[in-house]
């Protein structure tokens, strides 16, 4: 809570005035019913009695003068009311707005292995549904669980101060009322818990089968993932349908409770009133509190239970910023030139604890050099390209860059001298443009349409009726996976890299597009540092140097010709291919 509280600092003296706003408003509403009595006691009630002066002209001025200041008072606590709900609200949406961008720019320095183990759907349901929870906390529970705790204390001291009797007998009930809320607390706590983390499993579910719709219609899975869906959509309705009911069962106990509390207070104050010891107008005020004093009870229990909500949802989003980059920025990086210079020194590398990937693995690539890796999968490939942009940090050994350990560079600066193109593009909803530059403002039009033009994607934008504007949905459906590799090849040049890596780029390629990219890739390449890995050994004979893996270590490692004539592990892979081609 102390945390969550110094989202409020820049908006302390707003706060104020809110307090302020509050405490007038129950004044406000503390006054209303006193002029009503006053007025039954000194104009109604008076008029016509034994001994009391008091024309009728008199009293009927007396009641207009009264209903002038409680309309003014309605105006007045309309005033404060709508200050008060502009004032929270802005602040509530501005702490959102800066507690959103936070998690957000949070998440984008988070390493690449902390999304392998978080479901997309949850970490949305982080950013939007819980996020909206805490603004609920800001906008309303804070200042209602003030308003309402003043509003109780200025009920009782009120009420205490007009007649101390009739005011004890208006408390009578005071414990159930504690000990049913105290009830309510508990039940609606669990009840609230339980909602959210339904709601998280449930948006969890929906992102993943979304996305994977396709594969679900390709093995005529629907049926099987409607009844997954049913029961969690079962379970939420369970879960929803408890914290209702607990609510169900509340409302009308503590409304029953207000009821018989009214019944005491009018037996007693009309008793009072028959014996002459408490006036009419007096006993109009004690009926008024009494059937408001309940509702702030009320209103604080369930306040109390959203309370929970939000901070429960404030934990889960505290746990994400709390969250730990495994890959951190040295603190005094080194400013290097990155030319393209390359070596693994003794590398041994895990994703779990001591389940090696890569073992003692050392190779030299110099500026400018192409370096195809080859071998079956779960070798070690795409792990070393991984390792070159530090997205992730090896256990031992060293990887050294220009001749600078790579824990000793910025890793901004190190990614963007690398250009990765991978087998599986994602495509941004947006334009083409916008795809090709990701948004950078460094990259002109001209240099989008150069990159194109480079890679042969313009063959297939230019036909297209808005050109480079032409809109793309998410993943782009609408393009072939030819088009979306393409593209990646121009978003890669478009940045301009030192270093080219190419994980099985031209995997989803088909022969003519290949027989494009080959043309394109000689030019891209063209003083580059180029480290590739390709499913096709005929894609990679032009390579400086191929070297082969196995089980994580180097088995081999020569040009095409040379490692042909060595007649190993690459010469059977290659004679494999053909005997398939």
């Amino acid at each position: 809570m102390k945390r969550l509280l110094g989202y409020l600092k820049p908006h302390k003296w707003m706060m104020l005035l809110s307090s302020v706003l509050v405490i007038a408003l129950i004044g406000v509403e503390l006054y209303k019913p006193i002029i009503i009595g006053n007025a039954i006691d000194d104009y109604i009630g008076s008029y016509g009695q034994p001994g009391v002066d008091l024309g009728m002209e008199e009293a009927f001025g007396g009641i207009l003068r009264a209903g002038g200041l409680y309309a003014l008072m309605l105006l007045l606590g309309f005033v404060f009311n709508a200050s008060n709900t502009w004032i929270l609200q802005n602040i509530g949406q501005s702490i959102i707005y800066r507690m959103r961008e936070e998690v957000f720019a949070h998440i984008h320095t988070l390493s690449v292995n902390f999304f392998n183990t978080q479901p997309v759907g949850k970490l949305v349901t982080r950013v939007s549904n819980d996020t909206e929870a805490v603004n609920e906390l800001f906008s309303q529970i804070l200042a209602k669980l003030f308003k309402n705790s003043v509003k109780i204390i200025g009920f009782a001291v009120v009420m205490l101060s007009i007649n101390v009797r009739m005011a004890l007998y208006s408390f009578l009930l005071i414990p159930f009322v504690t000990g049913l809320t105290f009830f309510f607390r508990y039940m609606s706590r669990k009840a609230y818990r339980l909602t959210r983390t339904r709601i998280t499993e449930l948006n969890t579910f929906l992102s993943e089968h979304i996305s994977g719709m396709k594969l679900i219609q390709i093995f005529a899975r629907e049926r099987e993932k409607y009844q997954e869906f049913e029961d969690k959509s079962e379970q939420l309705f369970r879960a929803n349908w408890r914290e209702v009911m607990t609510f169900a069962i509340f409302r009308p106990s503590i409304y029953m409770l207000s009821v018989f509390a009214m019944v005491i207070v009018i037996g007693q104050g009309s008793a009072s009133v028959l014996a002459g010891t408490v006036s009419l107008g007096t006993l109009f005020v004690f009926i008024n509190y009494i059937s408001s004093f309940f509702e702030p009870i009320q209103e604080l229990a369930e306040q109390f239970g959203t309370l929970q909500s939000s901070l429960a949802s404030a934990e889960k989003i505290f746990a994400i910023l709390d969250e730990k980059p495994e890959i951190v920025n040295p603190e005094n990086p080194r400013a290097v030139t990155i030319q393209g210079r390359i070596e693994f020194r003794h590398v041994w590398f895990a994703y779990e604890k001591d389940d090696y990937i890569l073992k003692d693995v050392s190779f030299l690539i110099e500026p400018g050099e192409k370096v195809a890796f080859v071998g079956a999968t779960g070798a070690g490939k795409s792990s070393i390209l991984n390792l070159i942009g530090r997205y992730y940090d090896i256990q031992r050994g060293e990887i050294l860059i220009d001749g600078v350990n790579i824990r000793e560079i910025d890793k901004d600066a190190l990614r963007q001298a690398i250009g990765q193109v991978q087998q599986d593009v994602f495509i941004f909803t947006g334009d083409i443009k916008g795809n090709i530059s990701l948004g950078s403002e460094d990259i002109s039009q001209e240099e989008i349409e150069r990159a194109a033009h480079i890679v042969n994607a313009d063959s297939f934008i230019n036909k297209m009726p808005n050109g480079f504007d032409e809109p793309v949905t998410e993943r782009g459906s609408t393009l072939s996976a030819g088009q979306r590799q393409l593209l990646s090849f121009a978003r890669t040049l478009a940045y301009q890299p030192t270093i080219l890596v190419l994980d099985e780029a031209t995997a989803n390629i088909d022969t003519e597009t290949e027989s494009l990219i080959t043309e394109a890739l000689e030019k891209l390449m063209e003083g580059r540092t180029t480290i590739m890995v390709a499913p096709r050994l005929s894609t990679i004979q032009h390579a400086d140097k191929i070297i082969v893996m196995h089980k994580g270590e180097i088995r081999e490692s020569g040009s095409h010709q040379e490692l042909l004539q060595l007649g190993g592990m690459y010469k059977k892979l290659y004679d494999l291919q053909l005997a398939e081609a």
